[in-house]
C-alpha cells in the first residue's frame, strides 16, 4: 500500500465577514498547494468564523517553517488566530488509568492496529492492576500511588514523567482521580476525558446501580478536554443508547463501559487528526 503524501493541515478562527474564504483558498494556491478538504463554520450568533483546510505538501512552494512569515499578511487582514499542523508528525500519547482496563484494552488496541498516528510513550496509573498489560505491549509503565497527604507529590512526579516524555495527549483512560489546577494547566487543551452521561444526575461512585433504582431509559458517555473546573471542560462527543427494565445493573455497566470505548476512541481519533476548534468552552467538531 503506498504511503500517501503529507499534508498540512490548517485551523483558523476569526471575526466572520466576506472573503475569507477566498482569501484562505487564494493563498495556498497561489503556492501551488493542492487543496484535499476545506471545512467551514459561521456561530451566526457570536459572527465568529471558523474552518480546517487541509492541502499536499507535495509541490508546495515553501516549507512550512516558513508558514507564520508568509501567512501574516492575510492573518493580520482577517485578524485569524491560527494554527498549522503536519499529518505526518506522529504525536506522543500518554494513558493514565486505575482499576478499569476496558478504555486502556481499547487504546492498545488502535495503537496497534496503526489506526492512529500517534506513540504511546508512558501509561501511568495509581494501582498496579495494569503493568503486565503495559510491559506486554512493550510501553513504560509507571505505579505512583495517589493519596490526600501525597497528592501534590505524586502529580509533580506525574508531570515529571509526561514531560520528559515529551507528551502531546494525555488520555484519561477511566483514571479515577480528580487532577488540580495546576496538573490542567501544565498541559492546556492537551488532556482528554471519559465518564458516563449521568453526571451530574447520578455522580458518584455508583452511577449506574443509581440510574437502575431510577428505571432510566438511556445511558450514555462523554469525552470531554479537561480544565479546572471538574468535568465542566469541552465537551468533544458524546452518544447513548436505549435501554430497558429488562437490562440489569450488571447489563447497563456492560453497554456503559462499551458506549465509553467508542466515545473516547472518536475524541482521541479527531484530535489526533487535527479536527477540533476549541472556542469558549464548547468544540467545533470538524469530522
Amino acid at each position: 500500500m503506498p504511503t500517501p503524501c503529507p499534508t498540512a493541515i490548517l485551523l483558523v478562527s476569526c471575526p466572520d465577514q466576506r472573503g475569507i474564504v477566498a482569501a484562505l483558498a487564494g493563498f495556498i494556491t497561489a503556492q501551488h498547494g493542492n487543496i484535499l478538504a476545506l471545512d467551514q463554520y459561521v456561530d451566526a450568533q457570536d459572527a465568529v468564523f471558523f474552518a480546517r483546510m487541509e492541502w499536499e505538501l507535495e509541490g508546495f512552494a515553501f516549507p512550512l517553517e516558513e508558514f507564520p512569515a508568509r501567512f501574516v499578511a492575510v492573518a493580520d487582514a482577517f485578524d485569524i488566530t491560527w494554527t498549522l499542523h503536519r499529518s505526518d508528525k506522529r504525536r506522543r500519547m500518554a494513558i493514565m488509568v486505575s482499576k478499569q482496563a476496558h478504555c486502556l484494552y481499547d487504546i492498545l488496541a488502535h495503537h496497534e492496529s496503526g489506526e492512529w498516528p500517534a506513540d504511546i510513550v508512558q501509561v501511568i496509573s495509581n494501582h498496579e492492576d495494569h503493568r503486565h498489560l503495559a510491559e506486554r505491549h512493550g510501553l513504560p509503565f509507571a505505579y505512583i500511588p495517589v493519596t490526600p497527604d501525597t497528592k501534590a507529590t505524586a502529580e509533580a512526579q506525574q508531570i515529571e514523567l509526561l514531560q520528559k516524555a515529551g507528551t502531546d495527549v494525555v488520555v484519561l483512560a477511566r483514571y479515577m482521580q480528580i487532577l488540580s489546577p495546576a496538573f490542567v494547566q501544565a498541559f492546556p487543551t492537551k488532556i482528554i476525558n471519559i465518564h458516563h452521561s449521568f453526571l451530574p444526575a447520578f455522580a458518584g461512585g455508583r452511577p449506574y446501580h443509581a440510574a437502575h433504582e431510577r428505571g432510566v431509559k438511556i445511558i450514555g458517555a462523554t469525552a470531554h478536554y479537561v480544565t479546572a473546573e471538574l468535568d465542566e471542560g469541552p465537551i468533544i462527543e458524546q452518544d447513548v443508547i436505549r435501554v430497558s427494565h429488562r437490562q440489569g445493573v450488571d447489563d447497563l455497566v456492560r453497554l456503559g463501559r462499551d458506549l465509553e470505548k467508542v466515545v473516547l476512541s472518536r475524541a482521541i481519533y479527531w484530535h489526533l487528526h487535527h479536527r477540533l476548534l476549541v472556542y469558549k468552552n464548547r468544540t467545533v467538531v470538524f469530522a
